[in-house]
Formats: C-alpha cells, structure tokens, sequence
C-alpha cells in the first residue's frame, strides 16, 4: 500500500491486515502509482483506489485473466454504474474524437487497472486527475493490447463539485497532449489550457472554496523556512544566471513588484522542466513533513505561501504534503519561460489599506475575512525572515526558524526556533487533540 501521508487510519489498519506499507515519495495519485511500480516484485501489477466500496473477493484473478491468458497487455476495469459527469461530458466526447478506437472502454477514467510491470515502466504518470487516462492512451500508442474486465457493481467516493472544473481541465489537457503526441492534433491548445488550469489552482478563489469548513490555518513560508535555500537563487544557478540575481537582491531600491519582474526576466528562455528539476532537488528542512501531517491531524489546513513561483511552491508542496500553495505565476509558452511574471492578486493590498502593496500578510487577510462559515478563528505561521513579519503579526501564533534578522527575535508574540523539529516537541499530540475537539 502506498500512503500519501494520510491522517486517517488506513495505513494502520493495511499493516495490522499484512501489507507492506510505504509512503509516497510526494502528494498526488501519479507519484504514488508511479512509487508502487518501482517497489513491486511480481511480473503482473494490479492497482486499486483505498476509497473503494463493495468490492467482492476474486477481482484480482478476473483483472489478470486477460494478462495470464496472453490477451491483453494492459486491463481497465469497468463496472456496474455509470460513468461521472467528467467522464460522461469530457473524457468519452474526447476520446470519441481524438482516439475513436479506445471510445468502447466504459470507465476510462477509472483506476481499477492490471498490466505487465515493464509496460509500466516504459510509461509516465501524471501528477493530476489525469493519470488514469493517460496510462491507458501511452499504452495504446506503445503498441499494447489492451481490455476491459467488468467487475460488477462498486462504490467510488464522489469528488465535491468544485474539483470537477480542475479535474475536467487536466483530462481535457492529457489527452490533447496524447492527441499531438499521435499527430491528431495541430493546435496549440495544450499549453494555454495547462496556463489557465495553473494560475486557476493558484487562485485564493479556488483555495477558499477547499477549506471544507476547516477552521484553523497554518501558513509556512517557504524559501529558507521549508526549504534550506531560497528555489531562485538554486535556479539561478542551475542556469548560469547567479551573478545578475545577487545583484537584483541586494538592490533594495525596487520595490516587490518591479524585483519580481526583473527577476523574472532571468529566466526567460528557461524550459519549464528546469524550473521542476529545481523544485524537486531542493533539500526539506527535517522534521517538516511530520508537523504538517500532525497540524492536519488536528484539523488545520496547511499551506505553503512564497513570494517566489507557483510552479515550484506547489512541487515542493506536495513533497511535503500540505493542502495548498499561494505564490506568483510565471508565464510558458510551450514550456518555455516568456520572463513574464502575474503578482498573485491575494498578495496585493485591498484599497484603502496602509500596508505594503504586495506582501504574504494579504493572503491570510483573504482568509480571515472570508464569511463562508464556519471562518477561520485560528491561525499560526512559520517563517524565517524579514519579508514574512507582516503575516507573523498577524496570526495568533508565530515561529521564525533561524531568524535571519534582530526585528524577528525582539519581536514580541514571534518564538525563534532553531528547527522543525524543535517545533514538534512543543505540540504535544493530546494538546492539539483536545484542542480540536474544542
């Protein structure tokens, strides 16, 4: 079983069950699958969601039938009720265009799939909703065999309603880039579909709409407070562009905004997987991953907030497993930089206000003014420097790790930690317990 840092019991009760359990290299359904594969002994690898109910005992046999008998190489599963509104108005139209010979396969989106371990190997899996689907296509255009096993009738949790946009966009995405993979496509509406879908998971918008009622909320910085060293200064080495960044940073005459645009322009040129090449490197200060499923355990929403950018503040979210990333977009053009960046509107100062015009303090005003209820009445930040004191005065509680100036220490309401894992031993498991049952 491959844990993605879950809160609940399940990986207490697959162990106790006899399974082996392993947790996931980073959040998302696509690193879990893809760490499965890498960790399987057998030949024959079957892959079922843990929030399935009703299944019956000998599905296992019937998904490999058709990989034992020399039939198929890659199994879907399908099964008694209708497929989603996603899959129904999205997926099925889709496929039906682009990939008509794969429009009889009833759940293309589904999970429940068996195949060879060496076909998995040879494929890629997506981070997002569109895993499912995308196996299923690359293994098509691998030269597969494919089939479907109907295994009766089964229960899948329901996505809430406001997944299903986000979740429909990454469908849609996946399969318009299999489509121009196979030649099927000759517009370029992949990149500009996978922009909107991007700067949409970083709108506060979206973030509000996933609280689920959550009335507690732990903010962390990430340059320096996650992560040992700040990701522009990583990338800007990474691309030969350290001198010109050293010399914008120790430039305070700028303000956020035009630093920002300026810092952006490095890296145009730049292709995006350098810039996910870099998020995925950077080294997690210890003890970070274990607080912020301990905060989740206790019922707070956790988030990342950067000045730097979303496409590696939601990578190095979900290495650490936490719910959300709030940071500033930079724009691709085919997975190529443009060095244009989008300030985050929650970052910016509403009208009237006496603060800086773009400053990490906004966000969390975002959520403490928000009137869906129940509303935030708890907040706690974590940060290291002078560019989070502003969002430090303004929680109920604050920690600077390593503080990186005098005003965060003499700072009153502020604790200096010297670690993550200092922090734990002050959050004793039977405090924060009660303290979310009250």
């Amino acid at each position: 079983m491959i844990d993605d840092s879950s809160i609940d019991n399940t990986a207490e009760l697959a162990r106790r069950a006899g399974a082996k359990v392993l947790t996931s290299s980073m959040l998302g359904k696509g690193a879990s699958m893809h760490d499965g594969v890498a960790a399987a002994q057998g030949g024959l690898l079957v892959y079922l969601d843990g929030d399935l109910t009703g299944l019956r005992s000998g599905i296992v046999t019937d998904l490999c039938g058709p990989l034992l008998r020399g039939e198929a190489d890659f199994v879907k599963a399908c099964f008694g009720r209708a497929g989603g509104r996603v899959t129904e108005l999205t997926a099925k139209p889709m496929l039906k265009i682009f990939f008509p010979e794969l429009a009889h396969f009833k759940q293309p989106l589904g999970g429940i799939i068996a195949a060879r371990k060496p076909l998995l190997q040879a494929l890629i899996f997506e981070d997002g909703y569109g895993v499912d689907v995308g196996l299923m296509l690359d293994a098509h255009l691998a030269g597969a065999r494919l089939a479907e096993v109907d295994i009766g009738s089964i229960e899948h949790d329901c996505q809430p309603l406001h997944d299903l946009t986000l979740m429909a966009n990454e469908i849609a995405r996946v399969i318009f880039s299999r489509a121009k993979t196979a030649g099927r496509l000759h517009v370029e509406q992949v990149a500009a579909m996978y922009e909107t879908q991007r700067q949409a998971a970083a709108g506060i918008d979206y973030i509000l709409t996933r609280r689920g009622g959550r009335r507690k909320l732990l903010l962390l910085d990430m340059d320096g407070t996650v992560t040992s060293s700040r990701f522009v200064l990583e990338l800007a080495r990474s691309t030969g562009h350290e001198p010109a960044l050293l010399q914008m940073l120790d430039n305070p005459d700028s303000d956020a905004a035009t630093r920002s645009e300026r810092i952006a322009r490095l890296f145009q040129y730049v292709h995006r997987k350098q810039f996910e090449r870099v998020a995925r490197t950077l080294d997690i200060r210890p003890g970070v991953i274990e607080f912020v499923n301990r905060m989740q355990r206790s019922g707070f929403m956790v988030g990342l907030v950067s000045d730097s950018y979303f496409i590696a503040a939601d990578i190095v979210r979900r290495r650490i497993f936490a719910d959300f990333a709030m940071a500033h977009t930079i724009h691709f053009d085919n997975d190529v930089c443009s060095g244009q960046i989008r300030i985050n509107p929650a970052f910016l100062a509403p009208q009237g206000r006496r603060s800086p015009p773009v400053c990490k303090s906004n966000v969390l005003r975002c959520f403490l003014t928000d009137r869906t209820p129940p509303r935030v009445n708890q907040t706690w930040v974590v940060g290291d420097n002078i560019n989070d004191l502003a969002l430090m005065r303004l929680a109920d509680r604050a920690f600077a790790i390593e503080p990186k100036s005098p005003l965060l220490t003499d700072e009153p309401g502020i604790t200096p930690i010297a670690s993550f894992l200092d922090l734990l031993t002050l959050l004793p498991s039977q405090e924060l317990v009660e303290d979310a049952v009250a």
